[in-house]
């Protein structure tokens, strides 16, 4: 607290006295010392929402990656892509979407919700993997993206896995989710977001969401996609 802050409230104190207050009103004017309690726990479905932004954030790096692929004088570091791919391989399929075929769909479709959407999401999983696969395997080899027609390819592959999975994690967050979260209460969610941290510290490492939104802000920089402010449109 500064220091007019202070001021202001010794002298809202004197005037509560003044005035014929009782020694609890003064009390209760006076400065209260900050709680210490500790931040709200990040619930299971928040967690999933959470990995959707670092998915996302490496959709980004893909769109990059895919627009300079497109141009022949571009330059497109193969080592950059392979990264990116990885980390979604690691990240994205390997601890989210398993994450989501353990422990969501199956609570949803035994309880008989969202048994449509849960395919199409399954789906376009395997399909994700299969893209991921192809591209790592493009970004191989000393001479990798440097001619035109794997280049194309491999533009074209990112171009379809960014076009999937932006309307399917918009999907999840807004009626997959929801749906999920309304099949327990209280006490059963938060010993399912448990569950899920047990489950990230056993297959990223202790720090696993802290290090991949490290490593995509490393592609981000790597790309020149790091700063916010130059996606704003300009009014000119």
């Amino acid at each position: 607290m500064n220091e007019t802050s202070s001021r202001r409230r010794f002298l809202s104190t004197v005037v509560l006295l003044g005035a014929g207050a009782t020694a609890s009103d003064a009390v209760a004017a006076a400065p209260k010392a900050q709680s210490q309690s500790k931040p709200a726990e990040v619930n299971p479905t928040e967690d999933l929402m959470r990995e959707h932004g670092i998915i996302r954030r490496t959709l980004l790096v893909y769109d990059e990656f895919a627009r300079r692929l497109g141009g022949p004088e571009e330059k497109a570091p193969g080592e950059v892509l392979a990264q990116a791919a990885r980390l979604m391989q690691r990240f994205g399929e390997g601890y989210h979407e398993k994450t989501e075929e353990t422990e969501v769909f199956p609570r949803l479709v035994k309880a008989g919700q969202q048994k449509e959407l849960v395919q199409v999401l399954l789906e376009q999983h395997a399909a994700g993997r299969r893209l991921t696969a192809s591209m790592l395997a493009a970004t191989s080899g000393r001479d990798a993206l440097t001619q035109p027609q794997p280049r194309a390819a491999t533009a074209r592959q990112l171009t379809q896995f960014t076009r999937m999975y932006r309307p399917h994690a918009a999907r999840e967050d807004t009626v997959l989710f929801p749906a999920f979260r309304d099949l327990f209460d209280e006490k059963q969610f938060k010993e399912l977001g448990e569950r899920f941290e047990e489950q990230e510290h056993r297959l990223l490492g202790n720090d696993g969401f802290e290090n991949a939104l490290k490593e995509v802000e490393q592609l981000e920089r790597a790309l020149g996609v790091h700063d916010l402010a130059r996606f704003t449109p300009s009014e000119k």
